[in-house]
């Protein structure tokens, strides 16, 4: 018995693929309903029976020819790693389209096993999958499953195991393609057997195939290995596309797939399927659909459940969230009154647990708005979503395509610019895929969404579901604007068609939801815990050296002492010898104590102006004071650079050693409402500028591998920041004429 079972996982978009992979593996991976959410394969373990098994989940695609990344990484996984066996997911109730792909399969000769999902929703469709005969015909084991229960999914992995355990050679299956290109394909494949061309990484018939396809990458790497074989080859090729296209107006690539329809067709006529009822009637997804994708109805609802979404983000998170910053404050207090004062408690307190708390403090709101958006992407409204847009998005130069990257980019909060930027591969256009990347991270990604709650709550308490609705559309409408301009300028070009399935309307699992919550809300704590720990304690060191002149500090140290001994000597004792056993202070004694604490607290103040980044926030404050930021705030704006996370930190720590009086129960928010520099207008402008400026590091490295060009990464940042500064500067000029 070999010591492990290499296994893939490949199918269509939609077909249940993902959710079969977590329920063999428990493997926390993301489902999604859109074709190009997944571009990498993701790898998980279980055992059966004492076997050890490896199963890779492949990026969900229609077929193994080049168009797309999803194909070509699904095609060279393949290829390069050769699995023992290969679980083809198909789609009962879309059985003729999800066998395109089981065709290319049998072309390519892999070990083959097919698992027939979603049988429960055939059937309420009135369609019966005779899946023995379906078997027989294609000559491959084939096992009824139902992903979402794990219904069948033992039976497939024996099987499965069977497969791979008879060790059975690559084998392709011979698919007539008409008289013309049969003949064809046995010339090359005796060319190719003979020069023994890429016979390592393809069964000849299958590069033969590929060479009549016109397949790119095929191309690409017969020119590498063979110049003269490659030379043969394409000449034959052109020989019969001249023919093809002289005798009956097509193209080689058109016949192989019309072909494959003709080679599923007649296998499915053959009793393969039968409907209990007229198969024209609408199933219970159009019905649902002739409502929530009407012109009319559709985005109003569309508006109502994101909304939705909000309300109950914050109605159920508010009271876990104010424990979280209760429990930090108290945090702080611990170690204010156990540890001496010097560097080291400063660091903790205003570094550590003001900076990282304040980021920790929003996990159970991040969590809920994870778990309402885990509902609307299981469930299949995500993809009506795109759909529903496509037509707005026309209008601003863009394609529906570029609707998905928008909303994993976090179009309804909480996603991640840069699965939004990678999602743009989808997309066909190359001026319609520049202008998507970049205008995705203006969405309120998941690093945005605590610095937005975090103004909206301390400002707009009453309403801050609706705030938070709002800025979301705002984000949109600035990219969709922003969109139109670059496709007016620098990136003009036609429109292309957009098609787009629509999978059907499935209840999400529990178990499923589970996992999906749980993978982002974890991302989101690591990165809390490492990218925005070290962050903050450079940002600290920054806010605290090289310190106050000594002559600063001695003014400071005569104030205290002249405090003191405007005390009687026993008060002085008292707060001196005082600790927690002994009981609460006499009111004196707590009257010098907040005393001494607001000196501690402008000396603070006085040394994060003298310090690095207080010189730089300072330097910077005669322009950024036109948008209502004051030398603290732009300190934060800097940190977000690296990552917007960071902007709550560094708004923890900078008020935690800043001029204003802070108790160390006080939240972030408190202390800003405070601070006569903060008020509505001024949260209004920040926030506009955080939405909109640069995006952060990590995405200004996708853009440029994604684009090719750091030259396009460096205009984001550039564009993006000018753009959102301007913004703030109006809405705060404005704002404060206004009153």
């Amino acid at each position: 018995m070999k010591q492990h079972i290499t296994m893939a996982l490949a199918g269509n978009p939609n077909a249940g693929k993902t959710t079969l992979f977590n329920e063999l593996t428990g493997a926390r991976q993301h489902v999604g309903n859109y074709p190009g959410i997944t571009v990498d394969y993701k790898i998980g373990r279980f055992s059966y029976e004492g076997q050890e098994i490896v199963i890779t989940d492949l990026p969900g695609t229609y077929s193994l020819t080049a168009y797309s990344v999803e194909e070509i990484v699904s095609r060279d996984f393949l290829t390069t790693n050769r699995p023992d066996v290969v679980i083809n997911i198909v789609d009962a109730s879309n059985l003729e389209r999800n066998l395109y792909l089981t065709t290319q399969f049998l072309e390519m000769g892999v070990p083959l096993i097919i698992a027939l999902n979603m049988i429960d929703v055939a059937k309420d469709r009135g369609i019966e999958v005779r899946y023995e005969k379906l078997a027989e015909l294609l000559g491959v084991q084939i096992v009824p499953i139902i992903a979402r229960s794990g219904e069948g999914t033992k039976e497939l992995i024996k099987q499965a195991l069977e497969v791979a355990h008879s060790e059975k050679i690559w084998c392709p299956k011979d698919i007539s393609y008409g008289d013309d290109l049969d003949e064809v394909l046995m010339e090359l494949v005796s060319i190719i057997t003979d020069s023994s061309f890429l016979i390592t990484t393809y069964p000849p018939h299958y590069t033969a195939i590929k060479y009549l396809e016109h397949d790119d990458q095929i191309l690409a790497m017969g020119q590498k290995a063979d110049p003269l074989v490659t030379q043969k080859l394409e000449q034959m090729v052109a020989s019969i596309s001249d023919h093809l296209l002289k005798t009956m107006d097509v193209y080689p690539e058109s016949m192989i797939a019309d072909h494959r329809y003709g080679f599923i067709k007649s296998i499915v006529r053959q009793g393969v399927l039968s409907h209990k009822f007229d198969i024209d009637r609408l199933y219970a997804s159009d019905k649902i659909d002739k409502v929530l994708t009407n012109r009319l109805i559709g985005p109003i609802v569309m508006l109502l459940i994101l909304f939705g979404l909000y309300q109950f983000t914050f109605s159920w998170s508010e009271l876990p969230v104010s424990l979280m910053g209760s429990f930090f404050g108290w945090l702080g207090g611990v170690v204010d009154a156990t540890l001496p004062d010097g560097p080291a408690k400063s660091m903790l307190i205003s570094g550590v647990i003001d900076g990282v708390g304040g980021v920790l403090g929003f996990v159970p709101l991040i969590m809920f708005m994870f778990f309402g958006i885990a509902i609307l992407e299981d469930s299949g409204y995500l993809a009506r979503v795109a759909f529903m847009m496509d037509r707005i998005f026309r209008i601003f130069g863009l394609h529906g395509s570029s609707v998905m990257p928008f909303i994993v980019s976090g179009g309804i909060a909480g996603g991640c610019a840069v699965p939004g930027v990678m999602a743009t591969r989808t997309l066909r256009s190359p001026k319609e895929r520049m202008a998507t990347l970049l205008t995705v991270p203006f969405m309120n990604c998941g690093a945005k969404v605590p610095v937005l709650v975090l103004l909206i709550g301390a400002f707009f308490t009453d309403h801050q579901a609706l705030y938070m609705f709002l800025f979301t559309m705002l984000a949109w409408l600035v990219a969709l604007v922003v969109a139109k301009f670059l496709r007016t300028t620098v990136l003009k070009g036609e429109a292309t068609p957009f098609v787009m399935e629509l999978p059907p309307y499935r209840f999400p699992t529990l178990r499923g939801l589970l996992i999906h919550t749980w993978e982002r809300t974890w991302q989101y704590i690591k990165k809390a815990g490492t990218v925005i720990l070290g962050i903050s304690i450079i940002l600290w060191a920054l806010m605290t050296y090289p310190g106050l002149p000594d002559s600063q500090s001695e003014s400071f140290e005569a104030k205290r002492t002249v405090t003191r001994q405007s005390y009687p000597q026993p008060i002085r004792t008292e707060l001196l010898t005082h600790n927690e056993e002994a009981g609460k202070l006499s009111p004196e004694a707590q009257q010098l104590r907040e005393a001494l604490t607001i000196i501690d607290q402008q000396e603070s103040g006085a040394g994060l102006r003298y310090s690095i980044a207080g010189k730089i926030g300072t330097f910077l404050e005669p322009v950024s004071s036109l948008a209502g930021f004051d030398w603290r705030t732009n300190i934060a704006l800097l940190g977000g650079f690296a990552a917007k996370e960071v902007i709550i930190s560094t708004l923890g720590t900078a008020y935690s050693m800043g001029e204003v009086k802070v108790d160390v129960s006080d939240s972030l928010g408190e202390r800003l409402v405070r601070d006569p520099h903060w008020n509505s207008v001024v949260a209004v402008a920040v926030l506009i500028f955080i939405m909109f400026y640069a995006p952060c590091f990590v995405t200004v490295v996708c853009i440029a591998k994604e684009a090719g060009s750091w030259k396009w990464a460096f205009f984001s940042m550039a564009f993006n920041t000018t753009f959102a500064f301007f913004a703030a500067v109006a809405v705060f000029q404005i704002g404060s004429m206004l009153g």
